[in-house]
Formats: C-alpha cells, sequence, structure tokens
C-alpha cells in the first residue's frame, strides 16, 4: 500500500493549491535567490550596513529549503 493512498493523511485544499503553484517555478530560481542573498549579504557586510548582511544573509538557507521542497514536489507529487 502507497503511504499517499492513506485517506487519512490527504493534503487539504491551501496544501495542494500552494504545491500546483510552486511546482511551476523552476527549481534552479531557489538556489539562485540564495546565491543572490549571500552576494547581497557579503556586499552590505563590506559596504554600508553590517546589521542589514546578517538579516538578509540569513534568507539563503529558507530559500534552499523552499528549493528542496520544490524538487520533492516534483519528483513525489502531492497526494
Amino acid at each position: 500500500m502507497n503511504p499517499s493512498d492513506n485517506p487519512e493523511h490527504k493534503e487539504g485544499p491551501v496544501a495542494k493549491t500552494i504545491e500546483q503553484q510552486t511546482a511551476k517555478l523552476p527549481s534552479d530560481l531557489f538556489l539562485w535567490a540564495a546565491l543572490a542573498s549571500m552576494g547581497v549579504s557579503a556586499y552590505l557586510q563590506f559596504t554600508t550596513d553590517p546589521k542589514r548582511s546578517l538579516f538578509i544573509g540569513q534568507w539563503a538557507a529558507p530559500f534552499l529549503l523552499l528549493g528542496l521542497y520544490n524538487k520533492l514536489v516534483k519528483l513525489e507529487g502531492s497526494d
């Protein structure tokens, strides 16, 4: 029995809609967003605003996690 066949563990309509929309995005978009946040963070760190650079630098990990989730949804699908 496939775990996604379990009726007790079905995705809700909001999650299903989000997965359908994000699956349309190319997976490397999230990688480029993470790299861009690291670049902007490095620029700010060495030029104008070290505190803001730390804030923007923390965006890289969530972008990479979103990219991983996006890739998993594309490969495995949702319900």
